[in-house]
């Protein structure tokens, strides 16, 4: 006899998705485990390092630091995404996957323009391993898993701003620290070393960069989504 009987039991599908990709496949979330351990191993080498006597930074300086706080939040999502199926987790946590991939997409930037030793050539892999993890393969993996794992949910042009607003209280948090400790956690945001209308021209630049980035990342986001619906249909 032809065709489904009513006593086979229903197909689970994912409506939209492409299966391939579909976040729950055995290799993406197993990917997601492998690079979301090795993002927090390194962060857990960096606070060990803090903790040594003549280290530059301390703990409580480190995790001051936005590169640090993006990759700890990476981290944890990748291995929760990694534990869980995706339909135990809530809508919003597909908007997260973009607000990390902007933010990772921007430590690794920033590292390269304003942070990085003089010298160091932006492709170069000849660094302290956690920064290397931080800022070249986290960044590269947020991005891809942002553009390329299947998600439907779309966002509205409310979805770049809202990205924006970790980094903006960031840096009021990072002047608040600075004025009353005297450490700013990176120089660009120095307002001792070159004068205020330095560090906010600099700042200004940073959050023009990030808004552009937010914006694109938006947009692949959504043409990934409309794409994904139109394959699934």
């Amino acid at each position: 006899m032809s065709g489904l009987s009513v006593l086979d039991p229903p197909v689970e599908r994912h409506p939209g998705f492409n299966d391939a990709l579909h976040p729950d496949r055995i290799w993406i979330r197993a990917l997601r485990l492998v690079v979301g351990v090795f993002v927090l191993a390194a962060l857990v080498r960096k606070t060990y390092d803090a903790t040594l006597p003549g280290n530059d930074v301390d703990v409580a300086q480190l995790y001051s630091e936005f590169t640090v706080q993006s990759n700890l939040v990476l981290g944890l999502v990748l291995v929760a995404s990694a534990a869980l199926p995706r339909t135990r987790l809530p809508e919003w946590w597909d908007r997260l996957f973009g607000a990390l991939a902007l933010y990772l997409v921007m430590t690794g930037l920033i590292y390269v323009i304003l942070v990085a030793p003089p010298g160091e050539p932006w492709w170069s892999l000849d660094m302290y391993w956690p920064q290397l993890v931080h800022h070249r393969v986290a960044p590269l993996f947020a991005a891809l898993d942002w553009l390329l794992v299947t998600r439907t949910v779309r966002g509205t042009w409310r979805r770049p701003i809202v990205w924006l607003a970790y980094p903006a209280a960031f840096l009021v948090f990072s002047w608040v620290r600075g004025a009353i400790d005297g450490w700013y956690v990176y120089d660009f945001l120095d307002p001792t070393l070159g004068g205020w209308p330095a560090a906010l021209t600099t700042t200004a630049q940073v959050l023009v960069a990030f808004l552009i980035v937010a914006v694109l990342l938006h947009v692949a986001g959504n043409a990934r989504s409309a794409l994904a619906v139109r394959h699934g249909r």
